[in-house]
């Protein structure tokens, strides 16, 4: 079964002002001047995606939330729903990312059940997976990745548009990159663990995304490896020279 086309998004977590438009900008000209080879998207702050979304308006480059809520509305101060996401011009979200596994005590079930809202608002969510250097160490990283998705994914997805992210934790923000080997075995785990849960037809097509200090200089070996299927790219996708660096290595 073919696979979709590669996907490079970017996380700018909690950065990015207006003044951090400029930036965009660029990499809009820069991608109306040469097409990407993959889709390309970024992930803002809340904050920023109505005003992103007029930047962007007409180009290749898609935007997304990088977290919701599993309700759709209500009593839940601070929290943003899926469906003010894509009214804000969301087409995408980051879903359980490490950081917020780790520091909000998000579980399996919980990404599960916000995965399930981001797909009641039409959003096509981008899941994220990755053991810690602890579990890394104890050999235990395709056993976390797999409990990972088997909790996370739920059934629905089968027949939707969406991603796996995976994202060694040690690996964000430290500037330590996993072997090709280490990534490839990951990989093809992730792969492996997503067909299980949603069948041939449901967990072959959607790409598993690398992340975790992707930059200019390792993303072309990253990209090549058996099972990548894009970038999900923190810090250096802030700089549009970083970010198209990266696109440009697909």
């Amino acid at each position: 079964m073919k696979q979709s086309v590669k996907l490079v998004a970017g996380n700018w977590k909690m950065n990015g002002l207006g003044a951090s438009l400029g930036e965009v900008e660029v990499m809009v000209k820069a991608l109306q001047e040469q097409a990407a080879a993959c889709r390309v998207a970024l992930c803002p702050p809340a904050t920023l995606i109505e005003r992103m979304s007029r930047v962007v308006e007409g180009s290749a480059v898609e935007l997304g939330g990088q977290d919701c809520h599993a309700e759709g509305s209500g009593a839940f101060t601070g929290s943003v729903a899926g469906a003010m996401l894509a009214d804000a011009g969301a087409t995408l979200v980051i879903l359980g990312h490490s950081e917020r596994r780790a520091g909000f005590g998000e579980t399996d079930a919980d990404v599960a059940a916000k995965v399930e809202a981001a797909l009641a608002a039409g959003l096509e969510p981008i899941i994220c997976i990755g053991e810690t250097l602890a579990e890394r160490e104890a050999g235990l990283a395709v056993e976390v990745v797999s409990r990972q998705v088997a909790g996370s994914l739920p059934e629905s997805l089968t027949g939707k548009a969406f991603a796996v992210a995976y994202e060694p934790v040690w690996a964000i923000g430290t500037g330590l990159t996993p072997t090709l080997e280490q990534i490839e075995e990951v990989h093809a785990a992730v792969r492996a663990a997503m067909v299980a849960k949603l069948g041939e037809d449901g967990g072959r097509v959607a790409p598993i995304l690398y992340g975790g200090s992707v930059k200019p200089s390792n993303a072309a070996e990253i990209l090549a490896v058996a099972e990548v299927g894009g970038a999900l790219v923190g810090g250096a996708s802030l700089k549009a020279e970083d970010f198209l660096g990266i696109i440009r290595a697909v």
